[in-house]
């Protein structure tokens, strides 16, 4: 808006020193890092999606502020800004948090992108799609609860299922054990390019490439 006003007083918008754009030009995405706060939950199955967003803003050179319904770092990628959220809602009310920054930011359905724990795939698969069911997954229940639609991407992150029936809850609140750790790093960093791929060249591009 500040950019229009000086458009009509002939006074050239602000440009991003290094990329040469307004803000206006960017393309502007909210990534959506699901987990809960708390020390208690740090490097648990659940908090992979917390994770991948600390890894990314780390990577970026960026960091998390404490902002309405969570803590966001912004980061740019060309000419993309995206916004990572990682919702202080706790998981069941992931929804709220996303539903009060789509509308703020005034952002449409495609420029959302929900990371997500996945005990339907193995520890390490990665599965980014444009929309689906929330697969009994609260967090996704929420979101589209709040949102009114599951016409949302998701960036799924498998944590594997090694648990006794009637013991998901306990295995997705655990941390993960010493060799997945160890093999943390490079699955968050192929998450992180997976993302900045969407937002880049969109869904079907990261799909094709990143999906393992």
């Amino acid at each position: 808006m500040l950019d229009k006003i000086k458009a009509l007083f002939g006074i050239a918008p602000e440009k991003n020193e290094k990329k040469g754009e307004s803000r206006e030009d960017m393309k502007r995405f909210l990534i959506v890092c699901l987990g809960n706060i708390g020390p208690e939950y740090v490097d648990t199955r659940h908090n992979i999606g917390f994770m991948a967003g600390d890894a990314l803003v780390e990577s970026a050179g960026a960091t998390f502020t404490s902002c309405r319904y969570g803590d966001m770092a912004k980061v740019k990628v060309k000419n993309c800004e995206l916004m990572l959220l990682k919702p202080s809602t706790y998981m069941n009310l992931s929804g709220v948090a996303v539903r009060y920054w789509m509308n703020k930011e005034k952002l449409p359905l495609e420029n959302l992108l929900v990371i997500v724990d996945d005990i339907a795939l193995p520890f390490g698969a990665v599965r980014l799609r444009k929309q689906g069911s929330d697969a009994g997954h609260n967090g996704l229940k929420n979101i589209a609860a709040e949102l009114g639609t599951q016409q949302y991407a998701r960036l799924r992150v498998g944590v594997g299922n090694d648990f006794p029936k009637g013991g998901q809850i306990d295995y997705v609140l655990g941390k993960f054990p010493k060799e997945e750790m160890e093999k943390m790093p490079d699955l968050l960093k192929h998450v992180g390019d997976a993302v900045k791929a969407y937002c880049l060249s969109g869904a079907d591009f990261a799909m094709t490439h990143y999906n393992k």
